[in-house]
């Protein structure tokens, strides 16, 4: 073989190991970043503690919709999750009262930008203070169609999405418990509220937007209501 040809050889035998380097690290970082369907992640425990008082909390509430483009901690995410139906003895009672402790309500984690969290759908589980990964990718565009194009809505790092299933409570209580699974989530958004001023963030309760369309972003089951997003960022 000429001493071109042995160049022209080596040089193609460079190319074919840098692609199949570049092949295996690509397949890796795919596995990294995809998740199993109803794979758990366990969050980190929430604080039962802190020096920002519940009465400074009631002052500063507000209702925000501009977000400072950041993203959010794993445990922050756990803090206003444990605030909204966290469990909170061993009895099995949450932060949020229920009538006849039916706990009829359903919590949604739509991720944009969390640390260590892929983006997508994420279903809260209190019995084990942990995440469930339904859906992979962005939906918090789709989303903010479904709410009448209310922009925050795509803009927030996280949104929080209440869902409810209504026979838990009317199981118990009849047509009464409609009203009850209302009250219940004004309880459970008032302490998202809260929590979110105490750790320097801000939130909006929204409760217009076309329920099917919601329920099909989130893949939620035929017998849950959705009921309230709230987007969640720093203020």
């Amino acid at each position: 073989m000429t001493k071109k040809g042995l160049i022209i050889l080596f040089v193609f035998l460079i190319l074919i190991a840098t692609l199949g380097i570049g092949l295996f690290f690509l397949k890796n970082d795919n596995q990294i970043n995809k998740m199993p369907k109803n794979e758990k992640i366990i969050l980190p425990e929430p604080e039962k503690d802190s020096d920002f008082s519940i009465e400074k909390a009631l002052s500063n509430r507000r209702s925000i919709r501009n977000f400072e483009n950041k993203e959010l901690s794993l445990e922050q995410v756990s803090q206003l999750l444990w605030a909204a139906q966290g469990i909170t003895d061993i009895s099995g009672k949450r932060a949020s009262p229920s009538a006849g402790a039916t706990y009829p309500l359903t919590v949604y984690l739509v991720v944009e930008k969390v640390k260590d969290l892929i983006p997508g759908v994420y279903k809260f589980i209190p019995e084990d203070h942990s995440l469930m990964f339904i859906l992979e990718g962005e939906k918090s565009t789709a989303l903010k169609n479904a709410a009448l194009g209310q922009g925050f809505i795509e803009n927030a790092p996280i949104n929080i999405v209440f869902g409810a299933i209504y026979e838990k409570t009317t199981n118990r209580y009849g047509e009464r418990g409609i009203q009850y699974v209302h009250m219940e989530a004004g309880h459970a958004a008032q302490n998202i509220y809260l929590q979110c001023e105490s750790l320097g963030l801000g939130t909006v309760a929204v409760g217009a937007f076309d329920e099917d369309r919601v329920r099909e972003i989130l893949n939620m089951s035929e017998k849950e209501i959705p009921l309230y997003i709230m987007p969640v960022g720093k203020k």
